[in-house]
């Protein structure tokens, strides 16, 4: 079902979906600011060349701006990580 949306200035009204489609990606919390995720390296790169943007083990997508370095690593990434097979895949790959 959709719901009535009124576009301010527009010429008529616009259907609006009940429930977004798209899958929730955050928490909704605002943790995943504060730590550095894990990404592929190769990714990393891709996307400081042409800012499409990453998506950590733990779900968070973005376009990676700042330094990792300064950040504690996020802790769901991290359980994530440890439980992948070692040794499958190319290690430049991590």
């Amino acid at each position: 079902m959709s719901t009535p949306f009124f576009e301010p200035g527009g010429t008529g009204t616009i259907l609006k979906p009940d429930q977004d489609e798209r899958p929730d990606l955050s928490h909704g919390d605002g943790d995943h600011e504060r730590f550095a995720h894990y990404v592929k390296k190769a990714k990393i790169t891709e996307s400081a060349l042409t800012g499409t943007p990453v998506i950590a083990l733990c779900g968070k997508v973005w376009v990676p701006n700042r330094d990792p370095k300064k950040f504690p690593v996020c802790p769901e990434c991290k359980e994530i990580y440890e439980g992948l097979a070692p040794g499958g895949g190319n290690k430049d790959d991590k």
